[in-house]
């Protein structure tokens, strides 16, 4: 596990919806991701699966991640053309997530 979700319960979450939605979420990583939820769920009082706890704290649209995969989608060919390799999701993740909700 990164130092990045150290502390950070629903970032995990949060780069996990991402991850999920573009096609990359990795099922070995179940374990922290229900560790991470059940943190959140006790701190915040909230309910749900992990997707639905994100989808409502980030008041994400339904489409969400359809709008997610066409972003990764889409970005894709660019990233190949620019860098002469196939884009890395966790990068993609990191990027995205930081970049669209700093903490």
């Amino acid at each position: 596990m990164s130092d990045r979700y150290d502390g950070k319960p629903f970032l995990l979450l949060l780069d996990s919806y991402v991850l999920d939605a573009i096609g990359h979420l990795d099922p070995m990583a179940e374990p922290a991701r229900r560790d991470a939820a059940a943190n959140v769920q006790q701190t915040f009082g909230v309910s749900g699966s992990w997707r639905e706890m994100v989808a409502a704290e980030m008041k994400f649209p339904a489409d969400m991640p359809g709008a997610l995969r066409e972003m990764w989608a889409s970005g894709r060919p660019r990233f190949v053309a620019a860098h002469g390799r196939e884009p890395d999701p966790a990068e993609f993740v990191r990027i995205f997530v930081d970049t669209n909700f700093p903490r």
